[in-house]
């Protein structure tokens, strides 16, 4: 079982940064992948970015490729997602998931243990 909280969340305005930490329980956090999803009202949770269990591979949404930036640390058992030039659309409630597989998986379904989000909004 692993227990997730997030925490960095907040208010931003557009070109701003936030960055995103997770905090994972349980002794052995290098053997799941990480993933941040995120959720908006009125749509569906997509997959912001994801990172395999070494930390050596990663993975990013097209939409925001370039700007955000998923890392881990193993001995602290945290996981981020430091996000840069934000747009008003990256607004939304933002969740961290591990997967219990050291490779990523793509979809919210692949993901075996969530957070319950931290809300990110940026205003114009």
């Amino acid at each position: 079982q692993v227990q997730l909280v997030e925490s960095g969340g907040g208010l931003a305005q557009a070109g701003g940064s936030l960055r995103l930490s997770c905090a994972a329980s349980g002794r052995t956090f290098s053997s799941y992948a990480m993933g941040w999803f995120r959720q908006a009202p009125g749509k569906e949770r997509e997959r912001v970015a994801a990172i395999s269990g070494g930390g050596r591979i990663t993975d990013y949404a097209d939409s925001v490729r370039g700007r955000f930036t998923i890392s881990r640390d193993n001995a602290k058992n945290t996981v981020f997602l430091q996000m840069y030039s934000l747009k008003p659309e990256d607004s939304a409630v933002y969740y961290c998931a591990a997967r219990d597989r050291t490779v990523y998986g793509r979809t919210p379904d692949e993901y075996d243990f969530w957070g319950k989000g931290t809300q990110v909004t940026v205003s114009e």
